[in-house]
């Protein structure tokens, strides 16, 4: 009898302390500033499931809005226990501080880098059927031709102060041509305008252009990357013609500021572990993205050197949002 009331109390003792340890799991979370299904939000949980082992739970949250601000925003305003994460992108930490005339954050300030996720090459892709037809099929054929008939070419956009936008821009201030400028509502929407003829060229995210370059409807020109892209190694990159043209997609993550430097250290290399096996690179590769893991400090170099060269191309678009 002494038995079974003892197991009796062994199992209420069990079932009364299951919530507790529940409640007591510590949980991180991954705030994108973007929707979901998208190119951030993918590699975002691609990380978070191969960090389980180490972090235990990792949850993705989507915080889209004002250009990746909302999100980001919240980020900087969260607890600095190392619970709390977010993805930086060229948008929030590159663009938006010299697009926005005030913003809910300081990229500065607020934040403590954790490491640089990857990066996407940007590619210059033309209509094929427009490339064809005025016989353009290398980048300098483009910019001879540019040069030759000013205003004559358009290129598409996601829009004013796009990524886009400030990489053509960049272009033309550098090579000396002059094209005129079709903002679209979005990155879709740019490349429908490609694809139908509308617009002659655009610089657009290699993962977003990859299927059309491989179907034979864009012909790709360059891609904006310092060095020739892994992914699309046949084709060169711009800097080869314009020596320092730099600009590519990137994004990473980040904590709040304040946040201890070992917990920083140690959630970096549970996430730069990862970035380096193979399964992630797979993954990522299939994105068209290139792992691209670093340290805090060296992070926090790239995004403030990122700062510096997006204060002038910004300037030199004349884009503003508000």
């Amino acid at each position: 009898m002494n038995t079974r009331r003892h197991l009796i109390a062994l199992a209420t003792a069990a079932l009364l302390a299951a919530p507790v340890l529940a409640q007591t799991e510590k949980v991180t979370r991954i705030i994108v500033p973007f929707g979901a299904g998208g190119p951030i939000d993918q590699t975002a949980r691609i990380l978070a499931e191969a960090v389980k082992p180490t972090l235990g739970t990792v949850i993705v949250e989507n915080r889209p809005g004002a250009g990746g601000n909302i999100g980001v925003s919240a980020v900087a305003k969260a607890t600095p226990d190392g619970l709390t994460l977010g993805i930086a992108t060229t948008a929030s930490h590159g663009i938006n501080p010299w697009l926005f005339s005030k913003l809910p954050y300081d990229p500065a300030k607020d934040f403590a880098p954790v490491t640089q996720m990857l990066r996407v090459p940007n590619v210059l892709v033309m209509n094929a059927e427009t490339a064809q037809r005025l016989g353009i099929n290398s980048l300098a054929d483009l910019l001879k031709y540019a040069k030759a008939n000013p205003g004559k070419l358009n290129y598409g956009s996601g829009g004013n102060g796009s990524a886009g936008h400030l990489a053509g821009e960049l272009l033309k201030s550098q090579a000396g041509i002059y094209a005129v400028h079709i903002p679209y509502n979005g990155g879709a929407p740019a490349q429908l305008g490609l694809l139908s003829g509308q617009v002659d060229f655009n610089i657009d995210n290699l993962a977003t252009a990859a299927a059309n370059i491989r179907a034979g409807k864009l012909k790709a020109l360059a891609v904006t990357t310092a060095q020739r892209s892994s992914v699309l190694p046949e084709v060169p990159a711009l800097a080869e013609t314009l020596p320092g043209f730099e600009i590519d997609t990137w994004w990473g993550l980040i904590a709040p500021a304040g946040t201890p430097a070992d917990t920083v250290a140690r959630l970096n290399a549970a996430f730069t572990a990862a970035l380096n096996s193979a399964d992630v690179k797979a993954k990522f590769a299939r994105l068209m993205a290139e792992p691209a893991p670093s340290t805090p400090q060296a992070f926090d170099a790239f995004l403030q050197k990122e700062r510096t060269k997006y204060q002038r191309v910004v300037k030199l678009s004349g884009a503003q949002v508000d």
